[in-house]
């Protein structure tokens, strides 16, 4: 190779990993999702809560983690496609996000955990108007990955609780 080639090659190198962003991927059902790795604390297998009265179904109650009490949703419940049975492979993403000034860590139930994916950020799509089971409203984008649709979605959106975090601090 010249050296003008080699100048080529390290340059699209060096665009590719400053444009990388990684995912940590799950499966709800048929479909493909991900959050943004550096929002997920851990990942631990389904273990029994403690119910809460008087909450949506999708919210199943909450754990202890090392001293932190941690709510866990159902994202399948939430997202209106069905309960599943937990099995073995049924996993909770323990995710982390500021909300209003506050920092959150919740708890999401899903299918089970792929991997994690570098995306080239400039590839990601825009959500669409319509056309998914999901409510767009928790997703940031669409990215093609190994010819599957991977759903991005916004932690901060998915964790935000109803009726706590839309009133304003008194």
């Amino acid at each position: 190779m010249t050296e003008a080639k080699n100048q080529a090659v390290i340059g699209d190198e060096q665009n590719q990993l400053e444009n990388a962003v990684q995912f940590l991927s799950f499966i709800l059902g048929d479909e493909q999702y991900g959050v943004d790795i550096l929002r997920v604390q851990e990942i631990r297998s389904w273990e029994p809560v403690s119910r809460i009265p008087n909450v949506p179904s999708y919210e199943k109650g909450v754990v202890n983690l090392r001293g932190a009490i941690v709510p866990i949703i159902d994202l399948r419940e939430k997202f209106n496609l069905g309960h599943s049975k937990y099995t073995p492979l049924t996993v909770v993403v323990i995710l982390q996000t500021e909300i209003n000034g506050k920092s959150r860590i919740m708890g999401v139930v899903v299918d089970a955990v792929s991997n994690v994916i570098d995306i080239d950020k400039t590839t990601i799509q825009n959500s669409p108007e319509f056309g998914t089971k999901v409510s767009t409203e928790y997703i940031n984008g669409l990215a093609a990955v190994d010819e599957q649709m991977l759903m991005l979605l916004d932690v901060d959106k998915l964790l935000k609780l109803e009726g706590v975090d839309d009133e304003d601090e008194i």
